[in-house]
């Protein structure tokens, strides 16, 4: 049985008819989801445009640099 790795649902799909690279979605969470491997099958997360670029340079979205923490402070004293 093949399942989300998001949410661990089962996907409605035959392993059989699965080819590498087939993009599937899960019904449960909604989840993009990419086919790595057919032997075994291995079902993986679709990034998101732009997360490896991200993930490459350490960036994380929650994470403010100093530099925007700079520029709030200068802004905040300019006012």
């Amino acid at each position: 049985m093949v399942t989300c790795p998001k949410c661990d649902a089962p996907l409605d799909v035959e392993e059989e008819e699965l080819d590498e690279g087939d993009v599937l979605s899960c019904d449960e969470c909604g989840a993009s989801l990419k086919v790595a491997s057919v032997n075994p099958v291995e079902i993986e997360t679709e990034d998101e445009p732009g997360a490896l670029v991200d993930e490459a340079f350490g960036y994380d979205e929650d994470d403010e640099s100093e530099d925007d923490v700079e520029d709030e402070k200068e802004e905040e004293e300019w006012h």
